[in-house]
């Protein structure tokens, strides 16, 4: 129980500790902290308009956030998932024009199925090369995400590039029978559903399968999933590739359902935010959906602060940069027994007067 109350109670005083920080450093600015406060909610929450804004916003945060939840849960760190959504974005934008595909919902789960494979290589090749060559997977992830970076603008501006598009250049767009569309005619697209389904999906397949448990051996003790025959390094392997085939899929939906096609509007930025919602969430599945809401409302947020205060849209960058560095200093608060220090606390109380030699 007590883990539990850490689990939630920590992160909720870390994000209200950050917007207290955020608001003294747009106080320096001259700017009033309480009419931030009030148009962050506003932006993210205030009406339907900021709410299908925040949805649109919260599901590629949910897919790549799970890139780094699974393979964190197996024992690594990986950071990658912005290379493995602009690939995925990539691959969903290339393939109808590389092979025939029907311009229907069997297209549009092809062109998916095939970001979900190009994320699913590109991350699960991290993994391998952390298990098999000894190359630390932090580092190679993020190395490997610049590559796609590169690679994505190079193809995009090259060979994949529609002539018609001059001041951006873009690939073609993809055929309208393969494109999602909204929930029930609103601006939330399918990919939200995508994404609350992968999280309880794969929360499920952690929690109550025979692999998902291995994989969590693994990442508890690396040595004990050894000795007891585990195949740690298949496992771990795997875990990366779930990841990067969720990465992937957020890369081909903001393809199919936001941008039609794929160009630099893709580097938004999803995959280094999903770093932080995992981290908030502890790389729990089922808690990367509401964590991915609230910090998809505060990019939401962003443009309502430049309209009103005149504050950058990039000041939510601040406020979750702050929110990140403290959820990591609340994880020295973690194994605090509140009720010992309580008491030590109450020691160092000056004793009450004696009410019989009181005057």
């Amino acid at each position: 129980m007590r883990n539990v109350v850490n689990d939630i109670a920590l992160p909720v005083f870390a994000i209200l500790a950050a917007l207290l920080v955020f608001g003294g450093l747009v106080a320096l600015a001259g700017v009033n902290p309480l009419q931030v406060w009030v148009l962050l909610f506003k932006g993210a929450f205030g009406d339907w308009f900021s709410w299908q804004n925040t949805l649109q916003r919260a599901a590629p945060l949910m897919l790549t956030a799970l890139c780094v939840a699974l393979p964190a849960r197996a024992g690594l760190v990986i950071i990658g998932g912005e290379g493995a959504l602009v690939l995925g974005g990539l691959a969903c934008a290339a393939l109808p024009y590389l092979l025939p595909l029907p311009a229907n919902m069997l297209g549009t789960w092809v062109v998916c199925i095939a970001g979900a494979l190009a994320g699913a290589l590109w991350v699960g090749f991290s993994g391998w090369l952390r298990q098999y060559r000894g190359v630390n997977e932090t580092i190679s992830s993020l190395l490997l995400a610049y590559i796609a970076i590169g690679l994505f603008k190079h193809l995009v501006e090259g060979v994949l590039r529609d002539p018609s598009s001059l001041n951006k250049p873009s690939t073609f767009a993809l055929p309208e029978g393969m494109r999602i569309g909204g929930i029930m005619g609103s601006d939330v697209h399918w990919g939200l559903v995508c994404g609350v389904l992968a999280c309880v999906g794969l929360g499920l397949w952690l929690r109550w399968t025979a692999s998902g448990f291995s994989v969590r051996v693994v990442g508890g003790n690396l040595r004990t999933a050894q000795l007891v025959g585990l195949p740690a390094s298949k496992l771990i392997v795997l875990a990366c590739a779930l990841g990067g085939a969720c990465a992937g899929l957020a890369g081909a939906v903001e393809v199919a359902a936001v941008h039609t096609s794929a160009n630099a509007s893709l580097i938004a930025a999803y995959g280094y935010a999903g770093i932080l919602v995992s981290f908030i969430a502890r790389h729990n599945p089922m808690a990367i959906i509401p964590v991915a809401i609230v910090f998809g409302g505060f990019g939401a947020a962003g443009s309502l602060l430049q309209r009103r205060l005149g504050l950058p849209d990039a000041s939510v960058l601040v406020l979750q940069g702050i929110a990140f560095v403290l959820i990591l200093a609340s994880e020295a608060l973690r194994d605090v027994d509140w009720r010992t220090v309580g008491k030590r606390l109450s020691r160092l109380r000056p004793p009450e007067p004696d009410p019989v030699l009181a005057p």
